[in-house]
Protein backbone atom coordinates (compact mmCIF):
# COMPACT_ATOMS: atom_id res chain seq x y z
CA UNK A 1 0.00 0.00 0.00
CA UNK A 2 1.66 3.18 -0.97
CA UNK A 3 1.38 5.62 1.35
CA UNK A 4 -0.31 9.15 1.75
CA UNK A 5 2.37 12.11 1.13
CA UNK A 6 1.36 15.91 2.18
CA UNK A 7 3.14 16.58 -1.10
CA UNK A 8 3.50 16.37 -4.64
CA UNK A 9 5.52 14.05 -7.17
CA UNK A 10 6.42 16.92 -8.37
CA UNK A 11 7.50 17.72 -4.98
CA UNK A 12 8.99 14.45 -4.00
CA UNK A 13 10.52 14.22 -6.94
CA UNK A 14 12.20 17.36 -6.83
CA UNK A 15 14.03 15.71 -3.05
CA UNK A 16 16.94 14.24 -2.65
CA UNK A 17 17.05 10.61 -3.05
CA UNK A 18 18.94 10.23 0.14
CA UNK A 19 16.17 12.24 1.74
CA UNK A 20 13.50 9.42 0.12
CA UNK A 21 15.04 7.16 1.37
CA UNK A 22 15.31 7.81 4.29
CA UNK A 23 11.69 8.95 3.92
CA UNK A 24 10.92 5.46 3.06
CA UNK A 25 12.84 4.39 5.75
CA UNK A 26 10.37 5.95 8.40
CA UNK A 27 7.31 5.04 6.55
CA UNK A 28 7.87 1.08 6.85
CA UNK A 29 9.23 1.90 10.55
CA UNK A 30 5.91 3.44 11.30
CA UNK A 31 3.99 0.76 9.50
CA UNK A 32 5.74 -1.50 11.17
CA UNK A 33 5.11 -0.50 14.57
CA UNK A 34 1.28 0.57 13.89
CA UNK A 35 1.09 -3.57 13.14
CA UNK A 36 3.23 -4.38 16.24
CA UNK A 37 1.19 -1.62 18.58
CA UNK A 38 -2.04 -3.13 17.11
CA UNK A 39 -1.23 -6.27 17.82
CA UNK A 40 0.00 -5.98 21.69
CA UNK A 41 -3.54 -3.88 22.04
CA UNK A 42 -5.00 -7.34 20.87
CA UNK A 43 -2.93 -9.27 23.34
CA UNK A 44 -3.32 -7.14 26.58
CA UNK A 45 -7.13 -7.11 25.80
CA UNK A 46 -6.44 -11.13 25.56
CA UNK A 47 -5.02 -11.33 29.23
CA UNK A 48 -7.67 -8.81 30.95
CA UNK A 49 -10.24 -10.84 29.63
CA UNK A 50 -8.40 -13.61 31.56
CA UNK A 51 -7.56 -12.15 34.52
CA UNK A 52 -11.22 -10.87 35.12
CA UNK A 53 -12.37 -14.38 34.99
CA UNK A 54 -14.23 -15.67 37.91
CA UNK A 55 -17.57 -17.75 38.41
CA UNK A 56 -19.66 -15.08 37.69
CA UNK A 57 -18.78 -14.96 33.95
CA UNK A 58 -16.73 -18.57 33.27
CA UNK A 59 -16.74 -21.72 34.52
CA UNK A 60 -14.17 -21.28 37.52
CA UNK A 61 -15.57 -22.31 40.90
CA UNK A 62 -16.25 -19.88 43.09
CA UNK A 63 -13.53 -20.88 45.48
CA UNK A 64 -11.10 -19.56 43.03
CA UNK A 65 -12.85 -15.83 42.98
CA UNK A 66 -10.98 -13.20 45.01
CA UNK A 67 -11.82 -13.17 48.32
CA UNK A 68 -11.74 -8.62 47.67
CA UNK A 69 -14.31 -8.77 44.83
CA UNK A 70 -17.01 -10.40 46.75
CA UNK A 71 -17.79 -7.06 48.95
CA UNK A 72 -18.15 -4.77 45.48
CA UNK A 73 -19.86 -7.85 43.47
CA UNK A 74 -22.97 -7.36 46.11
CA UNK A 75 -22.63 -3.52 46.30
CA UNK A 76 -22.65 -3.60 42.32
CA UNK A 77 -25.84 -6.09 41.80
CA UNK A 78 -27.48 -3.43 43.90
CA UNK A 79 -29.19 -5.78 46.26
CA UNK A 80 -31.10 -4.28 49.71
CA UNK A 81 -29.65 -4.98 52.63
CA UNK A 82 -32.03 -7.18 54.91
CA UNK A 83 -31.74 -8.04 58.32
CA UNK A 84 -29.65 -11.17 59.32
CA UNK A 85 -31.79 -14.25 60.43
CA UNK A 86 -35.41 -14.96 59.23
CA UNK A 87 -37.11 -12.54 57.21
CA UNK A 88 -40.84 -11.81 57.63
CA UNK A 89 -43.50 -14.22 56.52
CA UNK A 90 -40.66 -17.01 56.03
CA UNK A 91 -41.85 -20.55 57.26
CA UNK A 92 -40.49 -20.96 61.00
CA UNK A 93 -38.05 -23.71 61.94
CA UNK A 94 -38.34 -24.68 65.67
CA UNK A 95 -37.02 -26.89 68.05
CA UNK A 96 -38.76 -30.22 67.36
CA UNK A 97 -40.47 -31.52 70.40
CA UNK A 98 -38.58 -34.99 71.31
CA UNK A 99 -39.51 -37.92 73.11
CA UNK A 100 -38.27 -37.31 76.63
CA UNK A 101 -36.50 -39.96 78.95
CA UNK A 102 -37.75 -38.69 81.43
CA UNK A 103 -39.97 -36.34 82.90
CA UNK A 104 -40.05 -33.47 85.90
CA UNK A 105 -43.05 -32.33 87.18
CA UNK A 106 -42.25 -28.61 88.03
CA UNK A 107 -45.28 -26.55 91.05
CA UNK A 108 -45.41 -23.18 91.89
CA UNK A 109 -43.63 -22.50 95.45
CA UNK A 110 -45.31 -19.46 96.12
CA UNK A 111 -47.91 -16.80 95.30
CA UNK A 112 -46.79 -13.19 94.90
CA UNK A 113 -49.69 -12.90 97.87
CA UNK A 114 -47.31 -14.98 99.95
CA UNK A 115 -49.38 -17.96 99.96
CA UNK A 116 -47.50 -21.40 99.62
CA UNK A 117 -50.67 -23.89 99.89
CA UNK A 118 -51.77 -24.73 96.59
CA UNK A 119 -54.21 -27.40 95.79
CA UNK A 120 -51.76 -30.62 93.36
CA UNK A 121 -55.92 -31.77 91.87
CA UNK A 122 -55.91 -28.50 89.94
CA UNK A 123 -53.00 -28.22 88.77
CA UNK A 124 -52.43 -27.36 84.80
CA UNK A 125 -49.58 -28.04 83.29
CA UNK A 126 -48.85 -24.61 80.57
CA UNK A 127 -45.68 -25.15 79.24
CA UNK A 128 -43.22 -27.93 78.40
CA UNK A 129 -39.24 -26.63 78.46
CA UNK A 130 -37.09 -29.15 76.82
CA UNK A 131 -33.48 -29.98 77.54
CA UNK A 132 -30.98 -32.03 75.58
CA UNK A 133 -27.76 -33.44 76.77
CA UNK A 134 -25.39 -35.61 75.44
CA UNK A 135 -25.30 -38.73 77.79
CA UNK A 136 -22.05 -40.11 78.90
CA UNK A 137 -20.29 -42.29 76.37
CA UNK A 138 -19.04 -45.80 77.57
CA UNK A 139 -17.97 -48.02 74.60
CA UNK A 140 -19.61 -51.96 74.76
CA UNK A 141 -16.45 -54.13 75.12
CA UNK A 142 -17.38 -57.93 74.98
CA UNK A 143 -14.72 -60.41 75.09
CA UNK A 144 -14.79 -63.25 73.29
CA UNK A 145 -12.98 -65.86 75.38
CA UNK A 146 -12.45 -69.17 72.85
CA UNK A 147 -11.62 -72.69 74.55
CA UNK A 148 -9.86 -75.65 73.60
CA UNK A 149 -10.04 -79.05 74.19
CA UNK A 150 -8.92 -82.78 73.31
CA UNK A 151 -11.16 -85.10 71.87
CA UNK A 152 -12.15 -87.68 73.90
CA UNK A 153 -12.93 -89.92 70.95
CA UNK A 154 -9.76 -89.66 68.57
CA UNK A 155 -7.47 -87.61 71.36
CA UNK A 156 -7.65 -84.25 68.72
CA UNK A 157 -7.72 -80.27 69.81
CA UNK A 158 -10.89 -79.46 68.87
CA UNK A 159 -10.48 -75.26 69.00
CA UNK A 160 -13.99 -72.90 69.35
CA UNK A 161 -14.59 -70.80 66.34
CA UNK A 162 -15.71 -66.91 66.74
CA UNK A 163 -19.39 -66.29 65.83
CA UNK A 164 -19.55 -64.93 62.01
CA UNK A 165 -20.90 -61.31 63.31
CA UNK A 166 -18.17 -60.25 65.87
CA UNK A 167 -15.16 -61.72 63.45
CA UNK A 168 -14.20 -57.97 62.43
CA UNK A 169 -13.83 -56.58 65.82
CA UNK A 170 -15.76 -53.59 65.45
CA UNK A 171 -18.84 -53.91 65.49
CA UNK A 172 -21.92 -52.19 62.69
CA UNK A 173 -22.51 -49.33 64.59
CA UNK A 174 -18.54 -48.05 65.37
CA UNK A 175 -18.05 -49.30 61.83
CA UNK A 176 -20.62 -47.29 60.43
CA UNK A 177 -19.38 -44.40 62.29
CA UNK A 178 -16.07 -44.25 61.50
CA UNK A 179 -17.21 -44.90 57.59
CA UNK A 180 -19.17 -41.75 58.59
CA UNK A 181 -16.41 -39.62 59.62
CA UNK A 182 -14.06 -40.97 56.73
CA UNK A 183 -16.43 -40.60 54.24
CA UNK A 184 -20.15 -38.47 54.52
CA UNK A 185 -17.34 -35.68 56.37
CA UNK A 186 -13.80 -36.62 54.49
CA UNK A 187 -12.30 -36.75 57.11
CA UNK A 188 -8.85 -37.66 57.08
CA UNK A 189 -7.86 -40.70 59.12
CA UNK A 190 -5.85 -39.01 61.59
CA UNK A 191 -8.68 -37.06 62.55
CA UNK A 192 -11.03 -40.06 62.76
CA UNK A 193 -8.14 -41.47 64.87
CA UNK A 194 -7.77 -38.34 67.35
CA UNK A 195 -11.69 -37.98 67.68
CA UNK A 196 -11.91 -41.57 68.67
CA UNK A 197 -9.64 -41.03 71.24
CA UNK A 198 -11.43 -37.41 72.39
CA UNK A 199 -15.07 -38.86 72.47
CA UNK A 200 -15.02 -42.40 72.18
CA UNK A 201 -12.03 -42.58 74.72
CA UNK A 202 -10.60 -45.64 72.94
CA UNK A 203 -7.53 -45.95 71.02
CA UNK A 204 -7.59 -47.07 67.19
CA UNK A 205 -4.39 -47.04 64.63
CA UNK A 206 -4.64 -45.64 60.82
CA UNK A 207 -4.77 -49.17 59.65
CA UNK A 208 -7.35 -50.49 61.23
CA UNK A 209 -9.68 -47.43 60.48
CA UNK A 210 -8.60 -48.06 57.00
CA UNK A 211 -9.28 -51.83 57.25
CA UNK A 212 -12.90 -50.65 58.56
CA UNK A 213 -13.56 -47.95 55.34
CA UNK A 214 -12.57 -51.58 53.28
CA UNK A 215 -15.22 -53.64 54.90
CA UNK A 216 -17.83 -50.69 54.54
CA UNK A 217 -16.76 -50.46 50.87
CA UNK A 218 -17.61 -53.34 50.53
CA UNK A 219 -21.02 -53.50 52.31
CA UNK A 220 -22.44 -50.48 50.61
CA UNK A 221 -21.56 -52.43 46.74
CA UNK A 222 -25.22 -53.47 46.22
CA UNK A 223 -26.30 -50.47 47.40
CA UNK A 224 -24.01 -48.79 44.75
CA UNK A 225 -24.84 -50.83 41.58
CA UNK A 226 -28.62 -50.71 42.70
CA UNK A 227 -28.28 -46.57 42.28
CA UNK A 228 -26.79 -47.11 39.01
CA UNK A 229 -29.09 -49.26 37.82
CA UNK A 230 -32.15 -46.76 39.18
CA UNK A 231 -30.00 -43.91 37.63
CA UNK A 232 -30.04 -45.44 34.15
CA UNK A 233 -33.73 -46.18 34.61
CA UNK A 234 -34.66 -42.37 34.67
CA UNK A 235 -35.82 -40.44 31.80
CA UNK A 236 -33.78 -37.27 31.93
CA UNK A 237 -30.31 -37.06 33.66
CA UNK A 238 -27.91 -34.21 34.89
CA UNK A 239 -24.57 -35.06 33.68
CA UNK A 240 -21.41 -33.23 34.70
CA UNK A 241 -17.52 -34.55 35.65
CA UNK A 242 -14.83 -32.73 37.42
CA UNK A 243 -10.89 -33.32 37.71
CA UNK A 244 -9.60 -36.18 39.90
CA UNK A 245 -6.43 -37.40 41.04
CA UNK A 246 -4.90 -41.19 41.77
CA UNK A 247 -1.25 -41.22 43.27
CA UNK A 248 -1.10 -37.12 41.56
CA UNK A 249 -2.45 -39.02 38.14
CA UNK A 250 -5.33 -37.07 36.60
CA UNK A 251 -8.69 -38.69 36.22
CA UNK A 252 -12.40 -37.97 35.96
CA UNK A 253 -14.98 -38.11 38.87
CA UNK A 254 -18.31 -37.89 37.10
CA UNK A 255 -22.01 -37.81 38.27
CA UNK A 256 -25.50 -38.84 36.67
CA UNK A 257 -28.09 -36.97 38.78
CA UNK A 258 -31.48 -36.32 38.69
CA UNK A 259 -34.55 -35.88 41.38
CA UNK A 260 -34.18 -39.69 42.85
CA UNK A 261 -30.78 -40.72 42.94
CA UNK A 262 -26.86 -39.26 42.38
CA UNK A 263 -24.54 -41.69 40.89
CA UNK A 264 -20.71 -40.70 40.93
CA UNK A 265 -17.33 -42.67 38.64
CA UNK A 266 -14.09 -42.10 38.65
CA UNK A 267 -12.32 -42.80 35.26
CA UNK A 268 -8.63 -42.46 34.26
CA UNK A 269 -10.26 -40.58 31.15
CA UNK A 270 -12.56 -37.40 30.03
CA UNK A 271 -13.52 -39.78 26.65
CA UNK A 272 -16.35 -40.79 24.90
CA UNK A 273 -15.39 -44.34 26.23
CA UNK A 274 -15.58 -43.26 30.00
CA UNK A 275 -19.13 -41.33 29.06
CA UNK A 276 -20.74 -44.38 27.71
CA UNK A 277 -19.04 -46.05 30.71
CA UNK A 278 -21.32 -44.29 33.02
CA UNK A 279 -24.48 -43.69 31.12
CA UNK A 280 -24.39 -47.91 29.52
CA UNK A 281 -27.33 -48.56 27.83
CA UNK A 282 -29.69 -45.35 29.00
CA UNK A 283 -31.26 -43.29 26.26
CA UNK A 284 -32.96 -40.56 28.43
CA UNK A 285 -32.52 -36.56 28.07
CA UNK A 286 -29.17 -35.15 29.00
CA UNK A 287 -28.88 -31.95 30.89
CA UNK A 288 -25.22 -30.79 30.55
CA UNK A 289 -23.05 -27.70 29.55
CA UNK A 290 -22.14 -27.49 25.86
CA UNK A 291 -18.86 -30.12 26.31
CA UNK A 292 -18.73 -31.43 22.19
CA UNK A 293 -19.26 -34.89 23.83
CA UNK A 294 -22.49 -34.02 25.20
CA UNK A 295 -23.41 -32.38 21.89
CA UNK A 296 -23.05 -35.31 20.39
CA UNK A 297 -26.07 -37.09 22.51
CA UNK A 298 -28.87 -38.03 19.89
CA UNK A 299 -31.90 -38.99 22.44
CA UNK A 300 -32.34 -35.78 23.51
CA UNK A 301 -30.84 -33.06 25.45
CA UNK A 302 -31.19 -29.61 27.65
CA UNK A 303 -28.52 -27.55 26.62
CA UNK A 304 -27.26 -25.99 30.64
CA UNK A 305 -28.21 -21.80 29.73
CA UNK A 306 -26.25 -21.27 32.92
CA UNK A 307 -22.58 -21.69 31.28
CA UNK A 308 -24.42 -19.31 28.34
CA UNK A 309 -25.12 -17.13 30.42
CA UNK A 310 -21.70 -16.32 32.35
CA UNK A 311 -20.68 -15.96 28.69
CA UNK A 312 -22.47 -13.35 28.47
CA UNK A 313 -21.40 -11.70 31.32
CA UNK A 314 -17.84 -11.72 30.27
CA UNK A 315 -18.80 -9.79 27.17
CA UNK A 316 -20.91 -6.95 29.23
CA UNK A 317 -17.31 -6.37 31.08
CA UNK A 318 -15.78 -5.97 27.91
CA UNK A 319 -14.44 -2.62 26.73
CA UNK A 320 -15.40 -2.43 23.08
CA UNK A 321 -18.83 -1.14 23.02
CA UNK A 322 -20.19 -4.29 20.44
CA UNK A 323 -18.78 -6.94 22.66
CA UNK A 324 -20.46 -4.86 25.58
CA UNK A 325 -23.90 -4.50 23.67
CA UNK A 326 -24.16 -7.86 22.48
CA UNK A 327 -23.31 -9.20 25.79
CA UNK A 328 -25.82 -7.24 27.45
CA UNK A 329 -28.48 -8.39 24.76
CA UNK A 330 -28.35 -12.04 24.86
CA UNK A 331 -27.62 -12.05 28.81
CA UNK A 332 -31.48 -10.61 28.68
CA UNK A 333 -32.56 -12.71 26.60
CA UNK A 334 -31.39 -15.96 28.25
CA UNK A 335 -32.58 -14.68 31.66
CA UNK A 336 -36.04 -14.69 30.19
CA UNK A 337 -35.77 -18.07 28.46
CA UNK A 338 -35.00 -19.28 32.35
CA UNK A 339 -38.35 -17.49 33.26
CA UNK A 340 -40.12 -19.40 31.24
CA UNK A 341 -39.44 -22.53 33.48
CA UNK A 342 -41.63 -20.89 35.88
CA UNK A 343 -44.08 -19.05 33.55
CA UNK A 344 -44.41 -20.70 29.89
CA UNK A 345 -45.02 -17.82 27.55
CA UNK A 346 -48.25 -17.61 25.48
CA UNK A 347 -47.67 -18.05 21.90
CA UNK A 348 -47.41 -14.47 20.89
CA UNK A 349 -44.83 -14.13 23.38
CA UNK A 350 -42.97 -17.02 22.55
CA UNK A 351 -42.93 -15.94 18.43
CA UNK A 352 -41.66 -12.30 19.89
CA UNK A 353 -38.58 -14.12 21.74
CA UNK A 354 -37.65 -16.12 19.22
CA UNK A 355 -37.68 -14.01 16.48
CA UNK A 356 -36.19 -11.15 18.35
CA UNK A 357 -33.29 -14.07 19.31
CA UNK A 358 -32.42 -15.16 15.76
CA UNK A 359 -32.60 -11.60 14.88
CA UNK A 360 -29.95 -10.92 17.38
CA UNK A 361 -27.70 -13.51 16.44
CA UNK A 362 -27.59 -13.42 12.85
CA UNK A 363 -26.19 -10.02 13.68
CA UNK A 364 -23.18 -10.75 15.21
CA UNK A 365 -22.90 -14.47 13.49
CA UNK A 366 -20.50 -13.79 11.23
CA UNK A 367 -18.43 -11.62 13.21
CA UNK A 368 -15.12 -12.96 13.86
CA UNK A 369 -14.65 -11.68 17.61
CA UNK A 370 -15.80 -13.22 20.97
CA UNK A 371 -19.50 -12.31 19.87
CA UNK A 372 -19.66 -13.90 16.63
CA UNK A 373 -18.04 -16.90 18.71
CA UNK A 374 -20.65 -17.02 21.35
CA UNK A 375 -23.39 -16.15 18.45
CA UNK A 376 -22.24 -19.22 16.92
CA UNK A 377 -22.01 -21.22 19.96
CA UNK A 378 -25.97 -20.54 20.33
CA UNK A 379 -26.86 -21.28 17.13
CA UNK A 380 -25.08 -24.80 16.97
CA UNK A 381 -27.57 -25.50 20.61
CA UNK A 382 -30.21 -23.76 19.28
CA UNK A 383 -32.58 -27.14 19.39
CA UNK A 384 -31.26 -27.30 22.91
CA UNK A 385 -31.92 -24.48 24.45
CA UNK A 386 -36.50 -25.25 25.38
CA UNK A 387 -36.18 -28.79 25.99
CA UNK A 388 -37.18 -28.31 29.53
CA UNK A 389 -40.62 -26.66 27.91
CA UNK A 390 -41.81 -29.96 26.11
CA UNK A 391 -40.59 -31.99 29.00
CA UNK A 392 -42.20 -31.60 32.38
CA UNK A 393 -38.96 -32.57 35.29
CA UNK A 394 -35.99 -31.44 33.17
CA UNK A 395 -34.70 -27.97 34.32
CA UNK A 396 -32.92 -25.07 32.00
CA UNK A 397 -29.83 -25.53 34.38
CA UNK A 398 -27.38 -28.42 34.66
CA UNK A 399 -27.18 -27.34 38.38
CA UNK A 400 -28.26 -30.09 40.12
CA UNK A 401 -25.54 -31.99 38.78
CA UNK A 402 -22.73 -29.27 39.62
CA UNK A 403 -24.39 -29.16 43.26
CA UNK A 404 -24.04 -33.00 43.24
CA UNK A 405 -20.27 -32.78 42.29
CA UNK A 406 -19.22 -29.87 45.54
CA UNK A 407 -18.59 -31.64 47.94
CA UNK A 408 -16.18 -34.51 45.34
CA UNK A 409 -14.33 -31.22 44.83
CA UNK A 410 -14.21 -30.51 48.46
CA UNK A 411 -13.25 -33.67 49.14
CA UNK A 412 -10.04 -33.79 46.58
CA UNK A 413 -8.78 -29.99 47.83
CA UNK A 414 -8.77 -31.65 50.99
CA UNK A 415 -7.33 -35.23 50.48
CA UNK A 416 -5.65 -34.55 47.07
CA UNK A 417 -7.31 -37.86 45.78
CA UNK A 418 -6.79 -41.13 46.26
CA UNK A 419 -3.71 -43.38 46.32
CA UNK A 420 -5.54 -46.66 44.83
CA UNK A 421 -8.16 -48.49 43.03
CA UNK A 422 -9.65 -49.56 45.99
CA UNK A 423 -9.78 -45.79 47.17
CA UNK A 424 -11.54 -44.35 44.01
CA UNK A 425 -13.84 -47.58 44.76
CA UNK A 426 -14.48 -46.00 48.25
CA UNK A 427 -15.35 -42.52 46.40
CA UNK A 428 -17.54 -43.73 44.26
CA UNK A 429 -19.85 -45.76 46.47
CA UNK A 430 -19.64 -42.94 49.85
CA UNK A 431 -20.52 -40.49 47.15
CA UNK A 432 -23.60 -41.94 46.12
CA UNK A 433 -24.97 -42.85 49.41
CA UNK A 434 -24.14 -39.84 50.24
CA UNK A 435 -26.25 -37.66 47.51
CA UNK A 436 -28.79 -40.67 47.55
CA UNK A 437 -29.71 -40.81 51.30
CA UNK A 438 -30.00 -36.54 51.03
CA UNK A 439 -32.13 -36.78 48.05
CA UNK A 440 -34.32 -39.34 49.86
CA UNK A 441 -33.67 -37.47 53.44
CA UNK A 442 -32.38 -40.60 54.79
CA UNK A 443 -29.76 -41.24 57.37
CA UNK A 444 -26.59 -42.15 55.76
CA UNK A 445 -25.50 -43.66 59.54
CA UNK A 446 -28.51 -46.05 60.11
CA UNK A 447 -28.11 -46.92 55.88
CA UNK A 448 -24.40 -47.58 56.65
CA UNK A 449 -25.32 -49.53 59.93
CA UNK A 450 -27.64 -51.55 57.86
CA UNK A 451 -25.66 -52.30 55.37
CA UNK A 452 -22.22 -53.27 57.51
CA UNK A 453 -24.29 -55.52 59.67
CA UNK A 454 -26.07 -57.30 56.78
CA UNK A 455 -22.39 -57.52 55.54
CA UNK A 456 -21.24 -59.26 59.13
CA UNK A 457 -24.25 -62.04 58.93
CA UNK A 458 -23.94 -62.63 55.01
CA UNK A 459 -27.60 -61.49 54.52
CA UNK A 460 -29.39 -59.49 51.62
CA UNK A 461 -29.69 -55.65 52.28
CA UNK A 462 -32.85 -54.30 51.75
CA UNK A 463 -33.15 -51.87 48.02
CA UNK A 464 -36.50 -50.87 48.14
CA UNK A 465 -35.74 -47.65 49.73
CA UNK A 466 -33.74 -46.75 46.53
Amino acid sequence: MEPIRPITELEWQQTPEPVRQYIRHLERSLNELKQQMGQAIQRIEQLEVQTKKDSQNSSKPPSSDSPFKRAARKKKKGKKKRAKGGQKGHKAHQQEMLEPSREHHITPDSCSCGNTDFDMCQMDPFYTHQHIELPKIEMEISHFILHRCDCPECGKTVKASLPVEVRSGYGPRLSAFVAELSGIKAMSRNDVKQLCMSVLNFPIATGTIQKIIDRASEAIEPVYEQIGLTARSSFCNYIDETSWFKENRLQWLWVMANERVAFYRIDPHRSKEAFYQLVQDWEGILISDSYSLYRSWVHGRQACIAHLIRKANALTERKKPDLRRFGQIINSHLHQLIQFSKNPPTSQKWSEFYSTLLFTLSLWEDDKNDAGLLARQIVREIDSLWVFLDHDGVDPTNNRAERALRFGVLWRKRSLGTQSEKGNRWVERILSLKETCRLKSKSTFQTLVECISNSFNNTQTDLAWI
